[in-house]
C-alpha cells in the first residue's frame, strides 16, 4: 500500500447493534475495493476481521479489527467494532480516532439498544454520522420504517441519500437522490445504471426535496437562495451536504444489502466523497507540519510478539526505526517497523501521515490510552474514557502447574484490556475479576487458557463481612501457663473491650504497680491485634473496638513475650463472646442511570436489594437513582440492570461504611461459614 496526505485518508469506525452486519459490510467493503477477491462469510468464520478463535467460534465480533484498503485514489481505514455492550470498551477506543462513524441499522429490527446508545456517545463527542441501512433483502425489511425509527429515537437530521428499489426478496437495486440515477445489481453485486422505476418518482421527489433542505440549512447563503425559491446546483448540494455531515447537522442515509454485495460499491464512493478526512477534524490545519503526536487507541497481548499497539497520528509524520517519548509512562518507546493491517494480515509501511492510523510492536510500556510525542514537544492528546466494569466474580487456578501461567495471563490481559480489573482480596484471599459482564468473563477465560495456558475455574464471589460487639465488658481474663520441664511459660492478664466509633482499632493501658512489666505490654497489643484477624462469629476481622490493658501477673522467671501474647488472645475472644459480637457487612454508594421509563422498576429492584434510595435527578433524558445497597446484593447487578432496561441503564459504585446485618442473614452467613470450615 503507498503513502497518502493526509487529506487522501477517511478513519470510519463501523458500529451498531449486534447482528445488524457489520463485519459482513465491511468484508463487502473489502471485496469491492480489490483488497481480497473472496467475500467471507461470518457464518463460515472466514472474514477478514473476525479472525480472533474466540470470534470465529461465537460467530460475534470481540475486538476491533482495523481493515485498511483503497479506493479510487484514497486510503480508508475501517475499524469494525463489535457491537455487543460486553465489549464497549473497544467502541470507545474507536470512537476517540475515528473520523466519522458509519452506523449499521437492520432493515428489519430498525433502531436497536446498542445503535441508541452508540449514537449518544458519538453525538457527545461530536463525531460526524453516517448511516447504512443493512439486510434490504431479508423478510420484512423496511427501509422507510427504519428511517423513521431513526428520526424518531436518534435524530430529525437523518435524510435518506439513497432510496432502495423493491424489498425483501424482491430487492433489486438503489436510487441515488444526488445523482438521480438508479442502479440495478446482478448476482455477483455489479451495479448497473437504469431507468429510475415509475412507482418511486413520488418518494424520489420528497426525499429529494428534504435532501436539499438538508443542505441548504448547513448555509447561511444557501439557506436564503434555497427560502428565496431559487433551485440550488448541483455543487451546491454537494457543497452544502458535506458542511452539514461535518458539522453534524445532517445524517445521510444509504441503503444495501451486505450478504449480498448490494450498495457497498455506492457506499465506499459515498466515503470517499462525503466524509471527513482528519485536517477537517482539527482544529490546527497545520499539524501536518508539527512534531509527532499519536494515541494508542487498542493494545492486544501476544504471548510471542509480546504488545501490539494500534495509533492514529494526531499530528505530524511518525516513522518506522524512531525513538519516541511516552509522558504517560514517563518512558522512552523505541519504534522499528510500522504496519497497517488488513485484519490479522499486516503491510509494512515507512511512515504514517498526520491522520492515519496504524500499527507497532514489541513497545515495552505504552498501553491503550497512551500518548507518543518527542520528548521536548510539550503536546497533550485526551485520552480515552474507557468504561468502568461492574460485574465481579472470583477466579482460581484449576491446579498448582497453572498458578505462575495466571499471574502472567492475567498480567496481560490487563494490558489489553482496559475495561478489566483484578485485585487480590487479603480478608477472603480470593483473586476477583471485574468485567463488563458474563460474556466478557467468558472470553477472559477462553484467552487465558488458548494464550496462556492457565485454567481456572469461577466461582462466586465471598463478601468481606466483618465482626464487631455492641456491648462493653470490663476485667476479662486471658491466662497461659504451662509448665514442660525447664522454663515454664506464664501470661497473665485482664482487659477491658468496648465498642470504638473513631477507627478500627484503640489500644490502651493502665497497667499500676507493674503487674504486667513494660517490656511485655506490646506482646499483649500484638497479641489482641493478632486475634482481630479472625472474629469468633464467622472468622472474619473484628474493627471498632477499644481495647485497654487493666491488671495482669507475670512470673520472674517463665514470663515471655510469647507468653503475654497468647494470654492477651484468649482474654480478646473471651471478651468478644461477652461484649453482643455482630456481623458487619459492607455498604456501597451506588449510582444508577436509567432511562425515564426504567425509574419505577429499578428503584423497586434496589429496595428488594435492601437498597435505601437517598434522591433521584435529571440528567438529560436520563434518571439517576443514588442509593446505598449491601455489596452482598451487587455482585450480579450488572446482569439485573440489563435485563431491566434492556441494556440501556449502567451504574458505578464505591464503598462508604461498613453495617450490621440483619439477624436473620447473619444467621445464615455464620451457619454458612461454619460449614466450610468444617
Amino acid at each position: 500500500m503507498k503513502l497518502y496526505p493526509s487529506q487522501s485518508i477517511r478513519n470510519v469506525g463501523i458500529v451498531s447493534h449486534q447482528g445488524a452486519g457489520k463485519t459482513s459490510l465491511t468484508e463487502c467493503l473489502l471485496f469491492n475495493t480489490g483488497a481480497t477477491n473472496r467475500l467471507g462469510k461470518v457464518d463460515e468464520g472466514n472474514t477478514v476481521s473476525d479472525y480472533h478463535p474466540e470470534e470465529i467460534k461465537r460467530k460475534i465480533t470481540i475486538n476491533t479489527s482495523l481493515v485498511a484498503c483503497e479506493w479510487k485514489n484514497t486510503k480508508a481505514n475501517l475499524l469494525d467494532t463489535p457491537g455487543f455492550s460486553d465489549f464497549f470498551g473497544e467502541v470507545m477506543g474507536t470512537l476517540r480516532v475515528s473520523d466519522s462513524i458509519l452506523m449499521v441499522v437492520d432493515a428489519v429490527a430498525g433502531v436497536e439498544v446498542s445503535t441508541e446508545i452508540i449514537w449518544n456517545l458519538a453525538c457527545d463527542m461530536e463525531i460526524p454520522r453516517l448511516v447504512f441501512v443493512n439486510k434490504m433483502d431479508r423478510e420484512n425489511a423496511d427501509f422507510y420504517k427504519a428511517i423513521d425509527s431513526m428520526q424518531e429515537k436518534l435524530s430529525k437530521q437523518v435524510v435518506p441519500v439513497q432510496l432502495p428499489i423493491g424489498a425483501e426478496a424482491s430487492f433489486k437495486g438503489i436510487v441515488d437522490l444526488i445523482e438521480m440515477k438508479a442502479y440495478q445489481y446482478d448476482t455477483n453485486g455489479k451495479g448497473t445504471e437504469i431507468k429510475i422505476p415509475d412507482e418511486l418518482q413520488s418518494d424520489m421527489e420528497t426525499y429529494r426535496e428534504m435532501l436539499i433542505e438538508a443542505a441548504a440549512e448547513s448555509d447561511d447563503d444557501l439557506t436564503m437562495k434555497y427560502l428565496e425559491g431559487e433551485e440550488l446546483t448541483a455543487d451546491e448540494i454537494v457543497t452544502g451536504l458535506k458542511a452539514g455531515i461535518l458539522a453534524g447537522n445532517v445524517v445521510p442515509a444509504l441503503c444495501g444489502s451486505a450478504i449480498k454485495n448490494m450498495g457497498a460499491d455506492k457506499l465506499l464512493d459515498f466515503i470517499i466523497n462525503y466524509a471527513p478526512n482528519p485536517l477537517d477534524r482539527l482544529e490546527d490545519k497545520s499539524a501536518e507540519n508539527k512534531p509527532v503526536a499519536a494515541l494508542v487507541f487498542k493494545t492486544m497481548a501476544d504471548p510471542y510478539v509480546g504488545r501490539i499497539n494500534y495509533f492514529k497520528v494526531f499530528q505530524g509524520t511518525l516513522k518506522g526505526d524512531s525513538v519516541l517519548y511516552n509522558p504517560n509512562k514517563e518512558t522512552d518507546e523505541k519504534f522499528s517497523q510500522v504496519y497497517t493491517m488488513q485484519g490479522k494480515t499486516q503491510s509494512q509501511l515507512g511512515e504514517f501521515k498526520c491522520g492515519d492510523i496504524g500499527v507497532v510492536a514489541k513497545l515495552a510500556q505504552t498501553n491503550s490510552g497512551d500518548m507518543l510525542t518527542t520528548k521536548d514537544s510539550g503536546i497533550v492528546l485526551e485520552g480515552i474514557k474507557f468504561p468502568v466494569p461492574t460485574l465481579t466474580v472470583a477466579i482460581e487456578p484449576k491446579s498448582k502447574g497453572d498458578e505462575d501461567k495466571l499471574g502472567n495471563g492475567i498480567n496481560r490481559l490487563l494490558d489489553e484490556d482496559p475495561t478489566l480489573r483484578v485485585e487480590k482480596n487479603v480478608e477472603t484471599k480470593q483473586t476477583l475479576l471485574t468485567a463488563m459482564g458474563e460474556a466478557h468473563i467468558d472470553i477472559v477465560v477462553d484467552r487465558l487458557q488458548r494464550k496462556f495456558g492457565a485454567e481456572v475455574n469461577i466461582i462466586e464471589a465471598k463478601v468481606p463481612y466483618r465482626e464487631t460487639i455492641k456491648g462493653s465488658v470490663i476485667k476479662v481474663e486471658g491466662k497461659h501457663k504451662k509448665q514442660s520441664g525447664g522454663h515454664g511459660q506464664y501470661g497473665h492478664v485482664y482487659i477491658d473491650m468496648a465498642p470504638y466509633s473513631e477507627g478500627d482499632f484503640e489500644f490502651t493501658q493502665s497497667i499500676f504497680g507493674g503487674s504486667v512489666p513494660k517490656q511485655y505490654i506490646p506482646a499483649v497489643e500484638k497479641g489482641v491485634r493478632e486475634s482481630m484477624q479472625e472474629g469468633i462469629l464467622a472468622g472474619y476481622p473484628v474493627t471498632n473496638v477499644k481495647v485497654n490493658l487493666q491488671d495482669g501477673s507475670f512470673h520472674p522467671v517463665d514470663s515471655s513475650e510469647m507468653a503475654f501474647k497468647i494470654a492477651a488472645s484468649l482474654a480478646f475472644r473471651k471478651a468478644c463472646e461477652q461484649a453482643k459480637p455482630v456481623l458487619l457487612e459492607p455498604i456501597m454508594n451506588v449510582e444508577v442511570h436509567v432511562p425515564d421509563q426504567f425509574m419505577g422498576d429499578i428503584m423497586g429492584d434496589l429496595n428488594s436489594k435492601r437498597g435505601r434510595i437517598l434522591g433521584m435527578e435529571k440528567e438529560g433524558n436520563m434518571q439517576v437513582i443514588k442509593a446505598n445497597v449491601p455489596l452482598s446484593e451487587m455482585y450480579r447487578y450488572a446482569i439485573d440492570l440489563k435485563s431491566i432496561t434492556q441494556g440501556r441503564g449502567s451504574f458505578s459504585m464505591e464503598f462508604v461504611r461498613y453495617e450490621e446485618v440483619p439477624g436473620n442473614l447473619a444467621e445464615k452467613i455464620v451457619a454458612t461459614a461454619k460449614e466450610e470450615k468444617e
